[in-house]
């Protein structure tokens, strides 16, 4: 979907006026070809935007900036790979290729519906610190489920482990939602990284036409990022510790299960050696003509059970 923004309206397709900001979303290669003879620029296509070489997402060509990066949003339609978004950046216009509806867009199309951000360096600025802001509201959300799952693992909450009862569920739930949770951090770090490369990019090559107030916009959002990444950091060091914690809550778990099985072995060895030794029907065996030889042989078998047992639980084996 093609939509220019001009001075008078927005609308999709073409407008009277030139516009300021030109917004591609899914293009096809008949909206791409339109831009590029509208406005003789070379949009740059999927592909070309996932190319992961700095070079390749920070250029120059002329007047013109092109910058790329990830976004970090799951797309299941792109088998959760990268989603790349790119801008095109001059004096006079500013070009997004997205494939994503992104919330920080859809608030920078109400801004310029008010009036309130006109032009392309001003847009550009808009949709940084909308992208900025929805960066820190998911590492806030993401802070909140590790501490979730920490008190699930260690607070007044945390599955103890009573012998009629399972913790495996609790804990295999928690490795999971800490899974999701790195992953989605891994994700954003990438996203951030980008960021602050594109920034700093732009703050560098823009500097003869990019207004004053627009380069204080840019900076404030530079340095957010950089609290932001430095957050992150702190938040990739808590789910690798709550990963090892409860990895280690789970072997545990496993050792007292072998544990149970080796008491119960071990256990088993001395009656069954009774019993066999008993049952093997020699002629010479003098118990056979006992009068209390059964009784004796199983009182022998349950107390050859019974004192292993207590020895286990003397130990605190058992």
């Amino acid at each position: 979907m093609l939509t220019a923004h001009a001075n008078d309206y927005p609308n999709s397709g073409t407008q009277s006026s030139k516009p300021f900001w030109v917004d591609l979303l899914n293009p096809t290669a008949a909206e791409i070809a339109q831009v590029a003879d509208d406005h003789g620029i070379e949009v740059p296509s999927r592909a070309s935007l996932q190319e992961v070489e700095t070079s390749s997402r920070l250029k120059s060509v002329g007047q013109l900036l092109y910058v790329s990066m990830p976004l970090a949003i799951d797309d299941a339609q792109a088998g959760f790979a990268p989603v790349p978004l790119g801008f095109v950046l001059s004096r006079q216009l500013l070009v997004t290729v997205r494939y994503l509806d992104i919330h920080a867009f859809s608030q920078v199309q109400a801004r310029i519906a008010q009036k309130l951000d006109i032009g392309s360096a001003s847009v550009f600025c808009a949709i940084i610190e909308g992208m900025v802001d929805f960066a820190a509201d998911k590492l806030e959300k993401l802070s909140g489920d590790l501490s979730a799952v920490s008190a699930r693992a260690f607070g007044p909450q945390a599955p103890e482990r009573p012998r009629n009862k399972r913790i495996a569920q609790p804990l295999r739930e928690c490795l999971k939602a800490i899974g999701v949770a790195g992953d989605q951090l891994s994700r954003g770090r990438e996203s951030m990284l980008g960021l602050q490369r594109i920034i700093g990019f732009v703050l560098k090559m823009a500097v003869d036409w990019i207004s004053l107030e627009e380069k204080t916009r840019l900076v404030t959002a530079q340095q957010d990022l950089i609290s932001l990444v430095d957050f992150e950091s702190n938040l990739s060091s808590k789910s690798q510790f709550l990963l090892d914690a409860i990895l280690g809550f789970i072997n545990t778990e496993q050792n007292e299960i072998f544990k149970v099985l080796t008491i119960v072995s071990v256990v088993g060895i001395p009656p069954t050696l009774i019993a066999s030794m008993y049952g093997m029907n020699f002629h010479d065996m003098p118990e056979l003509s006992w009068r209390w030889g059964y009784p004796y042989a199983l009182a022998l078998i349950a107390l050859s059970i019974l004192v292993p047992v207590l020895w286990f639980k003397r130990r605190g084996w058992w």
